[in-house]
Protein backbone atom coordinates (compact mmCIF):
# COMPACT_ATOMS: atom_id res chain seq x y z
CA UNK A 1 0.00 0.00 0.00
CA UNK A 2 1.20 3.10 -0.75
CA UNK A 3 1.40 5.93 1.43
CA UNK A 4 1.29 10.00 1.03
CA UNK A 5 3.51 12.44 1.95
CA UNK A 6 2.39 15.65 3.76
CA UNK A 7 5.15 17.35 4.06
CA UNK A 8 6.00 20.40 2.66
CA UNK A 9 9.24 19.92 1.11
CA UNK A 10 9.82 17.16 -1.68
CA UNK A 11 11.45 14.17 -0.94
CA UNK A 12 13.61 11.72 -3.41
CA UNK A 13 10.30 10.03 -3.88
CA UNK A 14 7.64 12.82 -4.65
CA UNK A 15 6.11 16.05 -4.02
CA UNK A 16 5.66 18.39 -0.93
CA UNK A 17 1.86 20.19 -0.89
CA UNK A 18 3.96 23.52 -1.74
CA UNK A 19 5.01 22.49 -5.07
CA UNK A 20 1.63 20.80 -5.58
CA UNK A 21 0.11 24.00 -4.68
CA UNK A 22 2.08 25.85 -6.98
CA UNK A 23 1.54 23.16 -9.75
CA UNK A 24 -2.57 23.26 -9.79
CA UNK A 25 -2.51 26.98 -8.83
CA UNK A 26 -0.36 27.59 -11.90
CA UNK A 27 -3.05 25.25 -14.21
CA UNK A 28 -6.29 26.94 -13.24
CA UNK A 29 -4.68 30.52 -13.85
CA UNK A 30 -3.48 29.02 -17.30
CA UNK A 31 -6.82 27.54 -18.09
CA UNK A 32 -8.24 30.78 -16.85
CA UNK A 33 -5.91 33.20 -19.02
CA UNK A 34 -6.44 31.28 -21.69
CA UNK A 35 -10.63 31.35 -21.33
CA UNK A 36 -10.57 35.14 -21.31
CA UNK A 37 -8.25 35.63 -23.81
CA UNK A 38 -9.94 33.94 -26.46
CA UNK A 39 -13.64 35.48 -25.55
CA UNK A 40 -12.35 38.96 -25.02
CA UNK A 41 -10.32 39.07 -28.71
CA UNK A 42 -13.72 37.31 -29.69
CA UNK A 43 -16.43 39.88 -27.93
CA UNK A 44 -17.72 42.57 -30.44
CA UNK A 45 -16.79 46.26 -29.18
CA UNK A 46 -20.05 47.74 -31.09
CA UNK A 47 -22.25 49.85 -28.04
CA UNK A 48 -20.74 51.13 -24.97
CA UNK A 49 -21.82 47.97 -22.77
CA UNK A 50 -20.07 45.68 -25.78
CA UNK A 51 -16.88 47.79 -25.43
CA UNK A 52 -16.81 47.88 -21.79
CA UNK A 53 -17.14 44.22 -21.33
CA UNK A 54 -14.09 43.66 -23.78
CA UNK A 55 -12.22 45.69 -21.44
CA UNK A 56 -13.09 43.91 -18.16
CA UNK A 57 -11.97 41.12 -20.12
CA UNK A 58 -8.95 41.89 -21.33
CA UNK A 59 -8.06 43.69 -17.85
CA UNK A 60 -8.64 39.86 -16.37
CA UNK A 61 -6.49 38.45 -18.76
CA UNK A 62 -3.81 40.66 -17.85
CA UNK A 63 -4.10 40.68 -14.46
CA UNK A 64 -4.34 36.82 -14.23
CA UNK A 65 -1.05 36.79 -16.77
CA UNK A 66 0.67 39.13 -14.67
CA UNK A 67 -0.42 36.59 -11.21
CA UNK A 68 1.24 33.87 -13.30
CA UNK A 69 4.11 35.47 -13.93
CA UNK A 70 5.15 36.25 -10.08
CA UNK A 71 3.71 32.73 -9.09
CA UNK A 72 5.91 30.83 -11.95
CA UNK A 73 9.25 32.27 -10.38
CA UNK A 74 8.07 31.79 -6.87
CA UNK A 75 7.84 28.33 -8.01
CA UNK A 76 11.31 28.14 -9.92
CA UNK A 77 13.12 29.18 -6.95
CA UNK A 78 11.01 26.29 -4.93
CA UNK A 79 11.87 23.95 -7.20
CA UNK A 80 15.55 24.80 -7.42
CA UNK A 81 15.45 24.44 -3.68
CA UNK A 82 14.31 21.23 -3.18
CA UNK A 83 15.01 17.75 -4.61
CA UNK A 84 13.58 16.60 -7.60
CA UNK A 85 12.10 13.67 -6.87
CA UNK A 86 13.04 9.79 -9.38
CA UNK A 87 11.61 9.87 -12.52
CA UNK A 88 9.59 6.53 -11.77
CA UNK A 89 11.07 4.83 -14.97
CA UNK A 90 14.46 5.63 -15.41
CA UNK A 91 15.37 2.80 -17.42
CA UNK A 92 13.28 4.75 -19.88
CA UNK A 93 15.47 7.01 -21.46
CA UNK A 94 14.09 8.40 -24.32
CA UNK A 95 10.65 9.08 -22.13
CA UNK A 96 12.49 10.03 -19.61
CA UNK A 97 14.39 12.89 -21.45
CA UNK A 98 11.47 13.91 -23.63
CA UNK A 99 9.76 14.22 -20.08
CA UNK A 100 12.34 16.49 -18.86
CA UNK A 101 12.58 18.65 -22.00
CA UNK A 102 8.73 19.70 -21.81
CA UNK A 103 9.19 20.28 -18.41
CA UNK A 104 11.92 22.89 -19.06
CA UNK A 105 9.67 24.01 -22.06
CA UNK A 106 6.85 24.61 -19.35
CA UNK A 107 8.42 26.53 -16.29
CA UNK A 108 10.37 29.14 -19.11
CA UNK A 109 7.14 29.97 -20.97
CA UNK A 110 5.47 30.58 -17.93
CA UNK A 111 8.03 32.95 -17.33
CA UNK A 112 8.16 34.31 -21.22
CA UNK A 113 4.72 34.37 -22.08
CA UNK A 114 2.69 36.54 -19.37
CA UNK A 115 6.21 39.41 -19.82
CA UNK A 116 5.91 39.66 -23.18
CA UNK A 117 1.95 40.25 -22.55
CA UNK A 118 3.17 42.59 -20.03
CA UNK A 119 5.66 44.35 -21.98
CA UNK A 120 3.35 44.46 -25.13
CA UNK A 121 0.58 46.24 -22.36
CA UNK A 122 3.08 48.83 -20.99
CA UNK A 123 4.06 49.64 -24.50
CA UNK A 124 0.57 49.98 -25.79
CA UNK A 125 -1.70 53.23 -25.84
CA UNK A 126 -5.13 51.72 -25.36
CA UNK A 127 -7.50 50.74 -22.50
CA UNK A 128 -8.27 47.53 -20.59
CA UNK A 129 -5.58 48.28 -17.50
CA UNK A 130 -3.67 45.89 -15.13
CA UNK A 131 -5.77 45.40 -12.13
CA UNK A 132 -3.19 46.32 -9.21
CA UNK A 133 -1.64 49.81 -8.07
CA UNK A 134 1.49 50.07 -9.39
CA UNK A 135 0.83 51.23 -12.65
CA UNK A 136 0.80 50.16 -16.30
CA UNK A 137 4.08 51.00 -17.75
CA UNK A 138 7.48 49.29 -17.49
CA UNK A 139 10.89 51.15 -16.95
CA UNK A 140 13.27 51.85 -20.40
CA UNK A 141 9.92 50.24 -22.56
CA UNK A 142 8.30 53.66 -24.46
CA UNK A 143 4.97 53.56 -25.69
CA UNK A 144 6.09 52.81 -29.11
CA UNK A 145 3.12 51.24 -31.68
CA UNK A 146 5.64 49.27 -33.97
CA UNK A 147 7.58 47.75 -30.83
CA UNK A 148 4.19 46.62 -28.95
CA UNK A 149 3.43 45.58 -31.70
CA UNK A 150 6.38 43.18 -31.81
CA UNK A 151 5.90 42.71 -28.66
CA UNK A 152 2.27 41.21 -29.03
CA UNK A 153 3.43 38.75 -31.88
CA UNK A 154 6.10 37.35 -29.87
CA UNK A 155 3.54 36.61 -26.64
CA UNK A 156 1.48 34.89 -29.24
CA UNK A 157 4.51 32.71 -30.64
CA UNK A 158 5.49 31.75 -26.97
CA UNK A 159 2.13 31.24 -26.19
CA UNK A 160 1.45 28.76 -28.73
CA UNK A 161 4.95 27.10 -27.54
CA UNK A 162 3.42 26.91 -24.07
CA UNK A 163 -0.05 25.36 -25.21
CA UNK A 164 1.72 22.79 -27.69
CA UNK A 165 4.39 21.66 -24.34
CA UNK A 166 1.11 21.78 -22.08
CA UNK A 167 -0.89 19.55 -24.18
CA UNK A 168 2.15 17.29 -24.15
CA UNK A 169 2.51 17.00 -20.41
CA UNK A 170 -0.84 16.35 -20.44
CA UNK A 171 -0.91 13.52 -22.82
CA UNK A 172 2.15 12.12 -21.12
CA UNK A 173 0.11 12.21 -17.74
CA UNK A 174 -2.89 10.34 -19.16
CA UNK A 175 -0.26 7.83 -20.56
CA UNK A 176 0.84 7.31 -16.93
CA UNK A 177 -2.76 7.09 -15.80
CA UNK A 178 -4.26 4.84 -18.59
CA UNK A 179 -1.31 2.49 -19.85
CA UNK A 180 1.31 2.42 -17.00
CA UNK A 181 -1.19 2.55 -14.28
CA UNK A 182 1.86 4.19 -12.22
CA UNK A 183 1.98 6.87 -9.89
CA UNK A 184 3.03 9.81 -11.43
CA UNK A 185 -0.37 11.85 -11.09
CA UNK A 186 -0.79 10.54 -7.55
CA UNK A 187 2.61 11.99 -6.82
CA UNK A 188 1.19 15.70 -8.13
CA UNK A 189 -2.17 15.19 -7.26
CA UNK A 190 -2.11 14.29 -3.68
CA UNK A 191 1.85 13.34 -2.51
CA UNK A 192 1.62 9.63 -3.25
CA UNK A 193 4.82 8.14 -2.49
CA UNK A 194 5.68 4.56 -4.31
CA UNK A 195 8.83 4.18 -1.62
CA UNK A 196 12.49 3.79 -2.62
CA UNK A 197 13.41 4.67 -6.58
CA UNK A 198 16.60 4.41 -8.00
CA UNK A 199 18.40 7.85 -8.74
CA UNK A 200 18.84 9.02 -12.20
CA UNK A 201 21.31 11.17 -13.36
CA UNK A 202 20.38 14.48 -14.40
CA UNK A 203 21.47 15.98 -17.81
CA UNK A 204 21.70 19.17 -19.04
CA UNK A 205 20.39 18.26 -22.82
CA UNK A 206 16.56 19.07 -22.15
CA UNK A 207 17.45 22.43 -21.02
CA UNK A 208 19.57 22.80 -24.54
CA UNK A 209 16.27 21.67 -26.33
CA UNK A 210 13.79 23.76 -24.38
CA UNK A 211 16.43 26.81 -25.21
CA UNK A 212 16.75 25.86 -28.91
CA UNK A 213 12.73 25.85 -29.04
CA UNK A 214 12.52 29.20 -27.43
CA UNK A 215 15.35 30.38 -30.08
CA UNK A 216 13.39 29.10 -32.85
CA UNK A 217 10.21 31.14 -31.24
CA UNK A 218 12.21 34.03 -30.40
CA UNK A 219 13.36 34.24 -34.67
CA UNK A 220 9.65 33.29 -35.60
CA UNK A 221 7.98 36.37 -33.61
CA UNK A 222 10.70 38.53 -35.00
CA UNK A 223 10.18 37.16 -38.90
CA UNK A 224 6.68 38.28 -38.60
CA UNK A 225 7.15 41.52 -37.57
CA UNK A 226 4.64 44.23 -36.33
CA UNK A 227 0.76 43.45 -37.44
CA UNK A 228 -0.88 46.52 -38.31
CA UNK A 229 -4.50 46.89 -36.61
CA UNK A 230 -5.81 48.97 -39.85
CA UNK A 231 -8.77 48.32 -41.66
CA UNK A 232 -8.04 49.06 -45.02
CA UNK A 233 -4.24 49.88 -46.73
CA UNK A 234 -2.71 53.10 -46.08
CA UNK A 235 -3.07 55.56 -48.91
CA UNK A 236 -0.72 58.47 -49.64
CA UNK A 237 -1.88 61.82 -48.59
CA UNK A 238 -2.45 64.54 -51.17
CA UNK A 239 -2.72 68.26 -51.32
CA UNK A 240 -2.89 70.81 -54.33
CA UNK A 241 -2.40 74.30 -52.53
CA UNK A 242 0.04 76.61 -53.01
CA UNK A 243 3.58 75.87 -50.63
CA UNK A 244 6.34 78.13 -50.00
CA UNK A 245 7.79 76.24 -47.08
CA UNK A 246 8.37 72.59 -46.69
CA UNK A 247 8.04 70.16 -43.88
CA UNK A 248 11.48 68.65 -42.79
CA UNK A 249 10.01 66.43 -39.84
CA UNK A 250 7.00 66.60 -37.81
CA UNK A 251 3.87 64.97 -36.23
CA UNK A 252 0.03 65.10 -36.33
CA UNK A 253 -1.61 63.44 -33.56
CA UNK A 254 -4.82 63.35 -31.71
CA UNK A 255 -5.80 61.90 -28.11
CA UNK A 256 -9.43 60.45 -27.05
CA UNK A 257 -10.97 59.27 -23.64
CA UNK A 258 -11.19 55.70 -23.72
CA UNK A 259 -13.04 54.29 -21.20
CA UNK A 260 -12.04 57.61 -18.85
CA UNK A 261 -8.50 57.04 -19.98
CA UNK A 262 -6.25 59.42 -22.28
CA UNK A 263 -5.26 57.92 -25.35
CA UNK A 264 -2.58 59.49 -27.86
CA UNK A 265 -2.17 58.09 -31.10
CA UNK A 266 -0.82 59.56 -34.38
CA UNK A 267 -0.88 59.82 -38.37
CA UNK A 268 2.33 58.33 -40.15
CA UNK A 269 0.90 59.28 -43.48
CA UNK A 270 0.05 63.22 -44.42
CA UNK A 271 1.57 66.45 -46.41
CA UNK A 272 1.32 70.04 -45.61
CA UNK A 273 0.94 73.17 -48.40
CA UNK A 274 2.32 76.28 -46.24
CA UNK A 275 1.92 79.54 -48.05
CA UNK A 276 3.13 81.70 -45.13
CA UNK A 277 4.55 85.27 -44.47
CA UNK A 278 5.56 87.03 -41.31
CA UNK A 279 4.30 90.11 -42.89
CA UNK A 280 0.42 90.51 -42.98
CA UNK A 281 -0.90 90.61 -46.50
CA UNK A 282 -3.43 93.11 -47.79
CA UNK A 283 -6.04 91.07 -46.84
CA UNK A 284 -4.70 91.46 -42.99
CA UNK A 285 -4.08 87.70 -43.56
CA UNK A 286 -0.79 85.33 -43.08
CA UNK A 287 -1.59 82.97 -45.86
CA UNK A 288 -3.13 80.09 -45.88
CA UNK A 289 -2.44 76.10 -45.19
CA UNK A 290 -3.49 72.82 -46.82
CA UNK A 291 -3.33 69.66 -45.01
CA UNK A 292 -4.16 65.79 -46.53
CA UNK A 293 -4.25 63.07 -43.92
CA UNK A 294 -4.36 59.35 -44.91
CA UNK A 295 -7.02 58.16 -42.30
CA UNK A 296 -6.15 54.62 -42.59
CA UNK A 297 -2.50 56.05 -41.24
CA UNK A 298 -3.72 55.94 -37.32
CA UNK A 299 -2.09 54.06 -35.40
CA UNK A 300 -3.93 54.27 -31.87
CA UNK A 301 -2.80 51.43 -29.44
CA UNK A 302 -4.67 48.79 -28.84
CA UNK A 303 -7.95 50.60 -30.29
CA UNK A 304 -6.64 51.33 -33.92
CA UNK A 305 -8.64 49.11 -35.38
CA UNK A 306 -11.62 50.42 -33.77
CA UNK A 307 -10.73 54.23 -34.43
CA UNK A 308 -10.23 53.48 -38.18
CA UNK A 309 -13.64 51.36 -38.64
CA UNK A 310 -16.71 52.60 -40.01
CA UNK A 311 -18.13 53.44 -36.53
CA UNK A 312 -15.42 56.47 -36.48
CA UNK A 313 -12.78 57.73 -39.66
CA UNK A 314 -14.27 55.32 -42.23
CA UNK A 315 -11.16 54.86 -43.75
CA UNK A 316 -12.19 52.53 -46.43
CA UNK A 317 -14.98 54.94 -47.70
CA UNK A 318 -13.32 57.83 -46.72
CA UNK A 319 -9.39 57.45 -47.02
CA UNK A 320 -8.53 60.83 -46.86
CA UNK A 321 -9.36 63.79 -44.27
CA UNK A 322 -8.75 67.42 -45.50
CA UNK A 323 -8.01 70.78 -43.49
CA UNK A 324 -7.89 74.14 -45.78
CA UNK A 325 -7.36 77.27 -43.13
CA UNK A 326 -6.43 81.03 -43.48
CA UNK A 327 -3.31 81.97 -41.14
CA UNK A 328 -4.16 84.85 -38.66
CA UNK A 329 -2.59 86.72 -35.90
CA UNK A 330 -3.89 86.01 -32.90
CA UNK A 331 -2.70 87.56 -29.55
CA UNK A 332 0.96 86.92 -29.21
CA UNK A 333 0.83 83.89 -31.37
CA UNK A 334 -1.27 82.97 -34.54
CA UNK A 335 -4.24 80.89 -35.39
CA UNK A 336 -5.51 78.68 -38.60
CA UNK A 337 -8.83 79.32 -38.68
CA UNK A 338 -10.51 76.43 -40.98
CA UNK A 339 -12.30 73.76 -42.22
CA UNK A 340 -11.56 70.27 -41.53
CA UNK A 341 -13.54 66.98 -43.88
CA UNK A 342 -13.48 63.85 -42.69
CA UNK A 343 -16.02 60.98 -44.25
CA UNK A 344 -17.60 63.36 -45.93
CA UNK A 345 -18.65 66.45 -43.25
CA UNK A 346 -17.06 69.60 -43.14
CA UNK A 347 -16.91 71.10 -39.57
CA UNK A 348 -15.39 74.36 -38.76
CA UNK A 349 -11.76 74.23 -36.67
CA UNK A 350 -9.65 76.71 -35.18
CA UNK A 351 -5.90 75.52 -33.86
CA UNK A 352 -3.78 78.26 -31.75
CA UNK A 353 -0.25 77.56 -32.29
CA UNK A 354 3.00 79.50 -31.39
CA UNK A 355 5.77 79.85 -34.51
CA UNK A 356 9.64 80.37 -33.52
CA UNK A 357 11.20 82.09 -36.96
CA UNK A 358 14.86 82.17 -37.47
CA UNK A 359 15.72 83.16 -41.13
CA UNK A 360 14.53 80.37 -43.25
CA UNK A 361 13.26 77.83 -40.40
CA UNK A 362 10.07 78.06 -38.68
CA UNK A 363 9.27 75.59 -35.73
CA UNK A 364 5.24 75.47 -35.16
CA UNK A 365 3.34 74.02 -32.40
CA UNK A 366 -0.25 74.26 -31.86
CA UNK A 367 -3.49 72.14 -30.63
CA UNK A 368 -7.40 72.39 -31.63
CA UNK A 369 -10.45 70.61 -29.90
CA UNK A 370 -13.35 68.86 -31.87
CA UNK A 371 -16.41 66.86 -30.97
CA UNK A 372 -16.69 63.11 -32.48
CA UNK A 373 -20.19 63.48 -32.86
CA UNK A 374 -20.52 66.93 -35.08
CA UNK A 375 -18.70 64.20 -37.23
CA UNK A 376 -21.58 61.60 -36.71
CA UNK A 377 -19.05 59.33 -35.31
CA UNK A 378 -19.19 56.70 -32.71
CA UNK A 379 -23.48 56.77 -32.78
CA UNK A 380 -23.42 53.65 -30.86
CA UNK A 381 -21.35 55.14 -28.24
CA UNK A 382 -24.25 57.99 -27.19
CA UNK A 383 -22.16 58.85 -24.09
CA UNK A 384 -18.97 58.75 -22.75
CA UNK A 385 -18.05 56.47 -20.49
CA UNK A 386 -16.58 54.20 -23.09
CA UNK A 387 -15.26 56.84 -25.95
CA UNK A 388 -15.38 60.75 -24.89
CA UNK A 389 -17.23 63.20 -27.28
CA UNK A 390 -13.67 65.52 -27.31
CA UNK A 391 -10.91 64.51 -29.46
CA UNK A 392 -7.82 66.67 -29.38
CA UNK A 393 -5.55 67.80 -32.40
CA UNK A 394 -2.24 68.52 -31.91
CA UNK A 395 0.67 69.70 -34.80
CA UNK A 396 4.50 70.25 -34.60
CA UNK A 397 6.08 70.37 -37.15
CA UNK A 398 9.69 72.03 -38.48
CA UNK A 399 9.79 73.55 -41.98
CA UNK A 400 11.86 75.52 -44.50
CA UNK A 401 11.29 77.58 -46.58
CA UNK A 402 11.44 77.54 -50.21
CA UNK A 403 13.57 79.39 -52.27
Amino acid sequence: MTATHTAATNTASTYGWVERAFHWSIALLIVTAIALGVVAYDWSYDTDAALATKATLFSAHKTVGIAIFFIALARIAWALSQPRPAPLHPDRKAETFAAAAVHWLLYGSLVLVPAFGWAHHATAEGFAPIWWPFGQSLPFLPKDPELSATLATLHMVFERVMVAALLLHILGTVKHSLIDKDSTFGRMWRGVDPGPLSGAKAHVAPVGVALVVWAGALGVGLALGPKTATAVPVQAAEVSGVSTWTVEEGTLSITVQQLGAAVTGSFSEWQAAIDFDETPRADGTHGTVEVGVSTASLSLGSVTQQATSGDFLASEAHPQATYTATLLSEGEGYVADGTLSVRGVDVPLRLPFTLELEGDRAVMAGTGTLDRRDFGMGESYPDESSVGFTVEVTVALTASRLE
